[in-house]
């Protein structure tokens, strides 16, 4: 993984974004150690607020997630994940660089926002 956007993806750490309309982003990412469950070594968390405060969209790598249907006994879970909407629990995301991870949650900010602020 190219080292300079993981710089950029670190340096964002803590920023809170207005998204106008009270709508907000949350970023932080820090460095780790690089394990089987982290192999970038980055733990992260990128999160759309409503004005309310509530997370309406978020990407992570806090915890695992359980893949619906199938069992789970012997399987690495994926730690990297999406969450969808307050209550979702999280799907697996494929983490494949820093800048992919920046690009994917930015376009779905855009599209959250665009369907929200339409209602």
């Amino acid at each position: 993984m190219e080292d300079h956007e993981i710089r950029t993806l670190l340096d964002l750490h803590d920023q809170i974004i207005d998204q106008e309309d009270g709508y907000w982003l949350k970023i932080e990412a820090w460095e780790v150690g690089v394990s089987k469950d982290i192999p970038h070594g980055v733990r992260y968390s990128l999160t759309l607020h409503a004005p309310s405060g509530k997370r309406i969209l978020g990407y992570d790598n806090a915890h695992a997630v359980k893949v619906k249907g199938k069992k789970y006994s012997g399987q690495r879970l994926p730690f990297d994940h999406k969450h969808r909407h307050v209550a979702d629990k999280g799907i697996p995301y494929v983490f494949q660089s820093a800048h992919q991870l920046l690009s994917d949650f930015f376009t779905e900010v855009d599209s959250v926002l665009k369907e929200a602020k339409s209602k």
